[in-house]
């Protein structure tokens, strides 16, 4: 009997690609992290070369040539996707939160939503075959369909929250859930029985091969084993006190168990487990494997692959998950990004590598100047100035004099240079060798127009210097937060802050206008290249542009939910978008 693919995945409650993963219908592309996603919590092998992940933020990701590349499809949704079951390669099942339930039979080309018929958090869902599927609910529900989910038929709640299910064939089922629970149905999911498991621990993970061998995985490393349908369940040992959150086997000796900083693996039926290295110590929430060589594992932030077993695990996900709040670009293929803890990513190549460089620092990154290929200077928290003259091979840490955050820097040549901060300005005309304490103020961010003006942000609207920074003038009062400047030369530039706000000048800041954002979303900064063109990102991946000097901005597709704090655009088309959890986005088409 041909024996379908079949998952069941938990999403614990306790929370502690290549580059270049095009968005559907965007002009920006995703190079950190790759693959897409924060963290991951179900994953489907279907064969050695196409597997089907699914994760946070409504991701859904899939690859067809064994990881080398993976594509992010688009979900529909904006739902935590918890679980997945393929049957073939083409169809296959999404569960999330607020009942989401998707439906693909094109390999995810198209997800069409279901109608689920409730709002109840959907952990994990299994399929029989094209037609009949069991899904379960953090709460107790559970769902059944006989026509693929056309329709829906919800039972519940009939017990504490469920995590995982796992179907053998049409008639027979098992789920498990917390306090230990294991539920057993023989006709499709009409009706359930309580089976004892021994435990009242949370059950996280439950995988069977055939009507009676099974093994249900959970807290404190607690795994359990049936060889007659459930009747009775043994515990076996684990050699972890480490939770269990997904389990798979591939024939009755031949198994996985992951959790915390864990991999488990046995070949004789669970009799004995031994723990394989992956030299990770992430929380991995979902297991699959094709055979007894070819498998993957996933969680938060990481993506694992075998080939041998487990004998060796492979990271195939790639990039940061820092914080990124800036970026600066000295051409389309040479820049800086920098974030936190320390991190400075340096790329020569247009992003297709972000290399990680060496800060010597553990503080929070807040802003990056760049002047040439060689040059570039980072500030951040407790007064770090950091500079490089040899493309950051070294990054030499300078004296600020303050212990305070600092939030912006601009250069206007290799020596001439201001950083703003959290109650003081500082000024350097000698590359930062010495750094001259300026007139206090509370200041977010800074534009130099030429080597005497700039334009700072903070302290009640936009500030003005003429003299370097020796004394600063209130140019524009505004209430709320203003995050983001950018000139493209003398007289044109833009700010960005608060609930879409966007304020422009064509005279050099002595005054300015508001312009229609025509979004709510906060705005953290914004790049002009000429008086006409220019981009604007912030919260929830709004990016905005402009063509006409701000007369009109168009939203473009991100591709994330993920806020964005940077943005820097080398010409009219090149440019990177950089923000939370380590998001990149790149685009050389403008971004349209």
């Amino acid at each position: 009997m041909k024996r379908f693919l079949k998952l069941s995945v938990a999403l614990f409650a306790i929370t502690e690609v290549r580059a270049g993963a095009s968005f559907a219908e965007s002009g920006w592309s995703l190079q950190s992290p790759a693959p897409p996603g924060r963290y991951f919590t179900g994953v489907v092998a279907v064969d050695t070369q196409t597997t089907i992940i699914v994760g946070d933020d409504r991701t859904i990701i899939r690859t067809t040539d064994g990881g080398a590349k993976w594509t992010l499809q688009d979900s529909g949704t904006n739902a935590l996707l918890n679980g997945l079951s393929f049957v073939d390669a083409n169809t296959g099942t999404v569960v999330g939160d607020y009942g989401t339930i998707l439906r693909t039979t094109d390999g995810g080309a198209t997800w069409t939503i279901q109608d689920s018929g409730t709002d109840v958090p959907l952990d994990a869902v299994s399929f029989a075959d094209a037609n009949t599927g069991i899904a379960v609910s953090r709460w107790g529900y559970i769902l059944n369909t006989t026509n693929g989910g056309d329709t829906w038929h919800s039972q519940g709640p009939i017990s504490p929250d469920l995590h995982a299910i796992s179907l053998v064939n049409e008639n027979i089922g098992t789920a498990v859930g917390e306090y230990g629970t294991i539920l057993r149905t023989t006709n499709g999911g009409a009706s359930w029985s309580f089976q004892y498991s021994g435990t009242t621990e949370h059950l996280f993970g439950v995988s069977f091969v055939d009507a009676n061998t099974g093994t249900a995985v959970g807290y404190f490393g607690g795994i359990l084993r049936t060889n007659d349908g459930g009747a009775t369940w043994t515990r076996q040992s684990s050699g972890t006190t480490s939770p269990l959150l997904g389990v798979y086997f591939v024939d009755a000796n031949t198994g996985w168990a992951v959790g915390v900083g864990v991999i488990l693996r046995t070949t004789d039926g669970g009799v004995s487990w031994s723990r394989q290295v992956s030299g990770r110590f992430n929380w991995l929430r979902g297991v699959s494997f094709v055979d007894a060589n070819t498998g993957w594992a996933v969680g938060d932030g990481v993506i694992l692959r075998t080939a041998d077993g487990g004998a060796t695990w492979n990271t195939e996900s790639r990039g940061t998950r820092d914080w990124l709040p800036a970026v600066c670009l000295v051409d389309a293929n040479t820049g800086w990004v920098v974030g936190g803890p320390g991190t400075i990513l340096h790329t020569t190549n247009g992003g297709a590598n972000w290399t990680p460089q060496d800060s010597r620092t553990s503080n929070l990154l807040y802003a990056v100047s760049c002047i040439d290929a060689n040059t570039a200077t980072a500030v951040g928290a407790f007064g770090t100035i950091l500079r490089t003259t040899d493309g950051g091979d070294t990054w030499t840490p300078q004296n600020s004099g303050w212990y305070s955050a600092l939030h912006g820097v601009s250069f206007a040549d290799a020596n001439t240079g201001i950083a703003v901060g959290d109650g003081f300005t500082l000024r350097t005309t000698n590359g930062g060798d010495t750094w001259i304490s300026q007139v206090p103020r509370y200041l977010r961010a800074v534009s130099f127009i030429d080597s005497n003006t700039a334009i700072a942000l903070g302290n009640g609207g936009i500030q003005r210097t003429i003299d370097g920074g020796a004394t600063w003038r209130l140019q524009f009062f505004f209430p709320g937060p203003l995050d983001g400047v950018s000139f493209s030369d003398a007289q044109n530039g833009t700010v960005v802050g608060y609930l879409g706000t966007i304020l422009r000048t064509t005279d050099g800041g002595y005054t300015w206008t508001h312009q229609g954002s025509g979004t709510s979303a906060r705005l953290s900064a914004v790049s002009l290249v000429d008086g006409n063109t220019g981009t604007a990102v912030g919260d929830r991946g709004t990016i905005l542009r402009t063509n006409d000097g701000g007369a009109s901005w168009t939203p473009q597709i991100s591709g994330t939910n993920d806020d964005l704090f940077g943005v820097w655009f080398a010409d009219g088309n090149t440019g990177n978008a950089v923000g939370y959890l380590g998001s990149i986005l790149r685009t050389t088409t403008g971004g349209e």
